[in-house]
C-alpha cells in the first residue's frame, strides 16, 4: 500500500507589503499566486506550465523538489489556468515586489520554466532588473499572425487572450534581459522556429536533439538540471561541464526513444540498429522490462533492412 504524500506546509498568506520584507510567504490573486521560501542569497524564480495546472492546489512552486537542496530561495509564480500568464496578477504582484525592493535583497535572480513556464521567465524578466533566465523549449508567442507555425494545445490556446499587448512576444523582451539561456531540440519544428526568434548577443541557445517538446523531462533524468541552474547562478554562460554531464541523457528512456524513431522514420534501420546495440550495451544490467522498446525498435529495423534487400 502506498503510504500517502505528506500535506505541503503552504506559507502564511499576506499582502506585497509584508511579503516584501518576509522569508516565506504566500500571495493570492485573482489569476495567479506568488508562493516564496526564503532560504540562501539567490533567487529563483520558477514558473508553471501546462502540466502542473493540473496537479491542483495547494502545489509547490515548480520544481521545487530540484530546487530545493540546492539552498537557493525559491519564487513560485503560479498560474490558476492554462494560460501562459496571459493575465494580469502574474505581472502585477512581480512588479509590486520588485517596486518594494524584494529582488533587491539577493545577488543573483535567475527565472526558470519550461513550455508555458519559459514564456513567462522570459517574458517577465525585464521587470526584474539584472534578471537571468533559463528556458526549455519556450514559446515566443501563441498568437497566430506572429508564430503562424505554431499549432500545439489548440484548446489551451483557445481559452487563453492572445490579442494585444503587453507581454505578447517575448521575442520583444529579449532586448531587456540581462543573459536568457534557452534550451530546446532543433528536430520539434516549432520548438525551432520559437528558438530563432529569441536570439540576440545576450541569449545562448543549447541545442539538444532528441529531447522533443518535453526537453525538460531529459535534462531532469539525466540528473543536469541542478547544474545549469548552479551556472546561471554564478556566471552567465553554460560552460562545456554541463554538456560533460548530459552524456548521462544516452541512459534515459526518453532520450532513446526519440533517437530511435527519429531514425526510423528517416528510414535508417542500419543506424537504428547501431544504437539500439549502443543501447543495450549501456543498460546491460537493467532489467528485461526496461529495454523492450529497445528490442523492439531493433527487430523492427532488421525486417526492414532485410525487406531492402529482397
Amino acid at each position: 500500500m502506498d503510504t500517502p504524500a505528506p500535506a505541503l506546509d503552504v506559507p502564511p498568506e499576506m499582502g506585497l507589503d509584508g511579503a516584501a520584507r518576509s522569508g516565506r510567504f504566500l500571495i493570492r490573486g485573482d489569476h495567479a499566486n506568488l508562493w516564496f521560501e526564503g532560504a540562501g542569497d539567490a533567487l529563483i524564480v520558477s514558473f508553471d506550465n501546462l502540466a502542473t495546472i493540473d496537479e491542483g492546489w495547494p502545489r509547490a512552486p515548480w520544481a521545487w523538489r530540484r530546487l530545493e537542496p540546492l539552498g537557493h530561495s525559491v519564487l513560485g509564480v503560479q498560474s490558476h489556468a492554462k494560460d501562459w500568464f496571459r493575465q494580469p496578477s502574474a505581472p502585477t504582484l512581480l512588479r509590486g515586489l520588485e517596486e518594494r525592493g524584494f529582488f533587491r535583497r539577493f545577488r543573483r535572480v535567475v527565472l526558470t520554466g519550461a513550455s508555458m513556464g519559459g514564456f513567462a521567465a522570459l517574458n517577465f524578466a525585464p521587470l526584474i532588473p539584472e534578471a537571468r533566465v533559463l528556458a526549455f523549449s519556450p514559446q515566443s508567442t501563441m498568437n497566430k499572425v506572429i508564430a503562424p507555425f505554431e499549432q500545439r494545445f489548440p484548446f489551451a490556446v483557445r481559452k487563453s487572450n492572445w490579442e494585444g499587448m503587453p507581454f505578447l512576444d517575448a521575442a520583444a523582451a529579449m532586448p531587456y534581459i540581462r543573459r536568457a539561456v534557452v534550451l530546446y531540440d532543433p528536430f520539434v519544428p516549432e520548438d525551432r522556429a520559437h528558438a530563432a526568434r529569441l536570439t540576440g548577443p545576450n541569449v545562448q541557445l543549447l541545442r539538444a536533439p532528441f529531447t522533443t517538446h518535453e526537453a525538460i523531462r531529459v535534462v531532469l533524468k539525466s540528473g543536469c538540471f541542478p547544474l545549469l541552474i548552479d551556472q546561471l547562478v554564478k556566471a552567465d554562460e553554460v560552460d562545456p561541464t554541463f554538456w560533460a554531464a548530459y552524456r548521462a541523457r544516452r541512459d534515459v528512456p526518453k532520450w532513446q526513444r526519440a533517437l530511435l524513431a527519429a531514425a526510423a522514420n528517416r528510414g535508417r534501420p542500419g543506424l537504428v540498429i547501431r544504437a539500439a546495440d549502443a543501447m543495450l550495451r549501456l543498460g546491460a544490467d537493467l532489467p528485461d522490462e526496461e529495454k523492450v522498446f529497445i528490442r523492439r525498435a531493433r527487430r523492427a529495423a532488421a525486417n526492414a533492412l532485410k525487406a531492402s534487400f529482397g
